[in-house]
């Protein structure tokens, strides 16, 4: 199997910069996704005094989330910029991005409370860096000129990349990262434009908004592993993680996110894959495949 080159910084220091620059910098809102069914906001985020943002992770800046497709974290990127790659990639210290989804602009849905997509986008970043896949970008919740919300670092994905043919793959591991990850955070949406390569090879994925449902209601492009063994590398990050949510501290902070049943049923969910340790089979009274696929 294939592994992934990094590209996120590797000192929790670049992403704690991120963090930091997301949760206190001074959002200038750009523009909206206007193929975003919920309101999704592409920004620029300067340090607070400065008018500047700063420069993090490696060698340089950073970026967002990116998704042509729907309610998500953006798309091809804004007019005139080059891809970049994540956190790890060059971007000019005057443009830095985000993506800013205040709960007010989130649309009803049947079977998720409302207002709790942008905690449940958060959420899944928590886990995601807990095990060490980092599949999620840095994400944040906090105030916004909207009121509050989530705001997440813009990852200009790589164009080069045909990420139709990147889903069937079954030689990339930080797809099968992914496929693992989704499992665990039950995703009822992992659309084919979700996924975003970046130019040193890392894997991100952005629209986590309809995750943590109690009930199984995974639905996914990423099938190719379904009643596979698991490999090594992802029990592994199982295990960190299921340490990590019965140690408290996980625990306590994910519950300003989601409610104590999700909590709950996302340790059933890693306890079931440590214990079976093959990958998840679809649903068979759930749509398995989400529509459009891409």
């Amino acid at each position: 199997m294939l592994e992934p080159k990094q590209s996120a910084p590797d000192d929790e220091d670049g992403e704690q910069a991120a963090l930091d620059l997301l949760a206190s910098g001074t959002l200038e809102i750009e523009g909206r996704l206007v193929d975003a069914s919920n309101a999704t906001l592409y920004c620029t985020i300067t340090t607070p005094g400065t008018g500047r943002p700063p420069r993090m992770g490696g060698p340089g800046g950073s970026g967002g989330t990116g998704s042509p497709s729907q309610g998500g974290s953006g798309g091809m990127g804004p007019p005139g910029r080059k891809s970049r790659g994540g956190l790890g990639g060059i971007v000019p210290p005057d443009n830095t991005a985000c993506v800013y989804k205040p709960i007010a602009g989130e649309r009803p849905l049947w079977d998720f409370p409302m207002g709790t997509l942008a905690g449940r986008e958060v959420a899944a970043y928590v886990v995601s860096r807990a095990a060490g896949w980092d599949v999620v970008p840095p994400t944040v919740m906090r105030d916004g000129p909207f009121g509050p919300g989530m705001c997440q670092l813009w990852i200009d994905h790589d164009t080069d990349i045909d990420l139709i043919a990147l889903s069937r793959r079954t030689d990339h591991a930080g797809l099968r990262d992914m496929a693992v990850f989704d499992a665990v955070v039950n995703n009822a949406d992992r659309k084919i434009g979700h996924l975003l390569p970046v130019a040193d090879g890392h894997l991100y994925g952005c629209d986590h908004g309809v995750c943590f449902a109690e009930d199984y209601k995974l639905r996914t492009v990423l099938w190719q592993w379904r009643g596979k063994t698991l490999p090594r590398r992802s029990l592994e990050a199982l295990r960190r993680l299921n340490a990590q949510l019965n140690d408290g501290g996980m625990e306590a902070e994910l519950s300003s996110l989601l409610s104590a049943e999700e909590i709950a049923a996302t340790k059933i969910r890693v306890e079931t894959l440590l214990k079976h340790r093959v990958h998840p089979y679809p649903p068979s009274d759930w749509p398995a495949v989400p529509w459009p696929p891409v």
